[in-house]
């Protein structure tokens, strides 16, 4: 995994390579070219390679709230999966969380993506939240880090 390199998404080639990891993950939440440039003023972006092939992307929300709730989340295309690939991205979207002054650390995973609930559950995530966002039909979980399996 020597070769396993992650970087912020900067122009419009990694902006796309962001939005096709996170469409194929994702499916019912497809964005467009437009919505990920909206999304990487907001939130921070980073694209995973091994070599130069791409295999994942993340996303961190900035902490918000007075809990200071932040967000993270890690993509890992079907074919990459089970190598360590969304280990690094999780840990460096939470060090940035945590730069960031989180306190709270959530993600959220599509119900139909069992790798992803699995990956999250096993690094100390518990669901707090089912929901189905209006207008669709595919049920989201939020869950958030367990406070003993915060500090790393």
């Amino acid at each position: 995994m020597t070769d396993l390199r992650i970087e912020p998404v900067a122009g419009d080639e990694m902006a796309e390579e962001w939005r096709h990891v996170h469409n194929v993950i994702v499916p019912p939440a497809a964005l467009s070219a437009e919505d990920v440039r909206a999304r990487v003023r907001r939130y921070r972006l980073e694209n995973a390679y091994l070599g130069d092939t791409l295999v994942g992307c993340s996303t961190v929300r900035p902490p918000a709230g007075d809990d200071a709730v932040a967000t993270v989340i890690a993509r890992v295309l079907p074919d990459y999966r089970g190598r360590g690939f969304g280990t690094a991205l999780y840990e460096k979207g939470l060090d940035h969380a945590r730069v960031l002054g989180a306190r709270v650390i959530e993600t959220c995973v599509l119900a139909v993506n069992g790798d992803g609930t699995r990956f999250a559950r096993a690094r100390g995530f518990v669901e707090v939240d089912r929901y189905v966002l209006d207008g669709g039909g595919d049920e989201w979980i939020d869950l958030r880090l367990e406070r003993a399996r915060e500090s790393g």
